[in-house]
Parts: C-alpha cells; sequence; structure tokens
C-alpha cells in the first residue's frame, strides 16, 4: 500500500495529476503581469497584481488624483488566487509589532506590511476583490495609506480650511462639528481642503497639510443645515459611522485645493447654548493633542511624535461655539487678522464674536 502511495506522487506515476512544488504553497513565484500607476494624495504608488479588479477599484479610490509630487514611487503586490471560499471575508485583524503590520481577515485574505522598507504583500481570493466595496476599504485604502503614512505624511484627524491666503486647521472630538464647519465655511467662500482628516507633509516648513478636497462626508443630521444634501442617500461603508459623501464638484463650493499652508490651529468645543468665543492655548497644545491623537505605534509612532513638534509654534486656539454661522464669523476673524501670529486678543486673552 505504502509503495503504491509513493508511486502515485513519483513523475510520471499520474500523467492527469499536476505537480506543485512545496515551495508553489507559499505564493511565492506569483506572477504579476499587470501593473498601473495612481497618484494618492499625489504620492506615485505602483500596483502590481493578476486581477484587473485590482486595478479598477484603484482607480475608484485614486483616480482623482493626477499631481505628481517629487517621491520615490512605492510599489504594492496584491495577488490573487482562485483558492478560498465564495464568500465576501470578514473585516480584517489589524496587528502591529514595531515596524511590522498585518491585516488579517482569514487564511487566503491577509496583507503583510514592513513600515520601515515599505514592502508590502497582499493576499486575496477573488470573492474579496469581487466585492470592490469590501476590499478597497478594508485592504487596498488601507495598505495605500498605511505606506504613505510610515514614508512621506503623518494623518491627522483634522479639517482644514483657507481664506485670505491663510489656511486653519480644525481639531474637535468625533461630533464636534469639525466636517460641518469646514463645509459651512466652502459654502461661504472659503477654500476647502479636508473635512475630518488631513495629511502632514513631513518636513514641510511652514507646516503644510493634503486633504481629500474632491470629496466632503456628512452625519445624516447635516441634511437639517444644508438643503442640498435633503435628496443624498447614505454612502455604503462597512465601517464607522453613517455618512453622506458627495463629490465637491457636486456642491455650491467655489474653491478647492489638495494642499494648504497651516497659519492657526483651532480646537472644536461646541455647546448647547453660548456665544462663540475663541481663547488662546498654550504654545505646544496642538502638538501634544496630536500626538494623543496618532493611531501610530512603535518605531513609526516615535518618527510621528518628532514630526508633530512643528506645530508647537504655530497659534492655537479654543473655539467654543452653539450656532455653526457665530463659528463662521469667529474663524473668519483668523483669517482676516493682520498678525501673522494669529489674531490680537483682549487682556483677558478672549475674543467674543
Amino acid at each position: 500500500m505504502a509503495e503504491e502511495l509513493i508511486q502515485r506522487e513519483m513523475p510520471g506515476a499520474a500523467e492527469s495529476k499536476t505537480l506543485r512544488r512545496p515551495q508553489d504553497a507559499l505564493f511565492c513565484n506569483m506572477e504579476l503581469p499587470l501593473r498601473g500607476t495612481f497618484f494618492p494624495l499625489g504620492y506615485p504608488v505602483e500596483i502590481l497584481t493578476n486581477d484587473y479588479g485590482v486595478l479598477k477599484a484603484a482607480h475608484e479610490s485614486f483616480g482623482h488624483a493626477q499631481f505628481m509630487r517629487m517621491a520615490t514611487t512605492l510599489q504594492l503586490r496584491f495577488g490573487v488566487s482562485h483558492e478560498g471560499g465564495y464568500e465576501c471575508p470578514a473585516e480584517p485583524t489589524r496587528r502591529e509589532f514595531g515596524h511590522l503590520y498585518s491585516l488579517v481577515a482569514d487564511v487566503s485574505n491577509q496583507s503583510l506590511l514592513d513600515l520601515r522598507t515599505c514592502i508590502s504583500f497582499t493576499w486575496l481570493t477573488r470573492a474579496a476583490v469581487k466585492n470592490r466595496l469590501y476590499f478597497r476599504l478594508n485592504f487596498l485604502e488601507k495598505v495605500v495609506y498605511l505606506l504613505l503614512g510610515a514614508s512621506v505624511v503623518t494623518d491627522l484627524h483634522a479639517a482644514c480650511v483657507s481664506k485670505n491666503g491663510k489656511g486653519i486647521l480644525i481639531f474637535g472630538d468625533s461630533g464636534a462639528g469639525k466636517s460641518t464647519i469646514a463645509y459651512g465655511c466652502a459654502r461661504a467662500g472659503w477654500t476647502y481642503t479636508s473635512d475630518d482628516t488631513s495629511y502632514l507633509i513631513n518636513g514641510s516648513n511652514p507646516p503644510r497639510v493634503i486633504g481629500h478636497a474632491h470629496r466632503a462626508r456628512f452625519r445624516p443630521t447635516a441634511k437639517s443645515l444644508f438643503p442640498e444634501l435633503e435628496c443624498r442617500e447614505l454612502t455604503p461603508r462597512l465601517e464607522g459611522k453613517p455618512s453622506i459623501e458627495v463629490p465637491t464638484s457636486e456642491l455650491p463650493i467655489r474653491s478647492t485645493s489638495a494642499e494648504a499652508a497651516i497659519n492657526c490651529i483651532v480646537y472644536l468645543a461646541r455647546h448647547s447654548s453660548t456665544s462663540a468665543r475663541l481663547t488662546a492655548l498654550p504654545r505646544g497644545t496642538a502638538t501634544q493633542r496630536a500626538c494623543q491623537e496618532l493611531y501610530s505605534a512603535g518605531e513609526i509612532r516615535a518618527k510621528h511624535e518628532e514630526i508633530l513638534g512643528c506645530l508647537s509654534e504655530i497659534p492655537t486656539y479654543e473655539l467654543e461655539y452653539s450656532d455653526l454661522n457665530d463659528a463662521i464669523q469667529a474663524l473668519d476673524l483668523l483669517a482676516r487678522s493682520g498678525e501673522s501670529n494669529g489674531i490680537p486678543l483682549s487682556d483677558s486673552s478672549q475674543s467674543r464674536v
């Protein structure tokens, strides 16, 4: 019996059987003949794959960006196999140790990243890639922005708008109104850069950020503030809070810019009933708070914390408000101020509007 089993595995014993080398199970020699170059945040990223669905998804995620910044091209590999089930896998679990990062949905759908060298490989099943939204949100965009965040930018949970050439970075807790105020400013003639996520360009002096100026996202409650959103449906998403996502080209926004220089920083504090009030915050507040909100860990986090030191010298304020229009007027004071270091404050270090 044993001899028979051995004979079955011997070359030529069964012509119908396809022989596979042991290392083939590792997919280490998977051919990736399809290539495409995209520009998320303006940085060149080359994607190598063996499935056209990966390139179609990349076009949906990054096709809006054509401007190329001077940077070394990142190269990402996405191998798609016929193995695995026919069901879309679960949301991947994320883990990080030092400069190593993993996204694992199951044994057939996972990404491995080296954040120090920016080398990555993603193995997926056709079922995962076929569900375009799942693939984009859980693997494609996460891998791209993780590698960009480890090399050229530091992501901030902040909105950004500009007026009179002055960029204002708007921080705040979830629900504080970052997206609403950013869009409200844009409707009033400001230049729109981002709603709730901005990317600080590492080493920029003065500090500059990049944003997703091509789209705006809103909470469902924003329909009560902006009539143009009344007929908009919720955007399908696999994670996060329900939102409405709209291309800025379809909104009453006259000016957008993917990049902005930061002249001042504002932290939102929304209350149920209060007059809009700007209060100057101590030097270094922005760096301290931004470091606390970092998603990175290990040596990448240490790198980001050092980079965020550039925010310490930027004038920083707290904006207490309850009414959207009052808040926009308060920000207008910052933009119209002739002082390069922010608005002139009273002896009590407060300015009321």
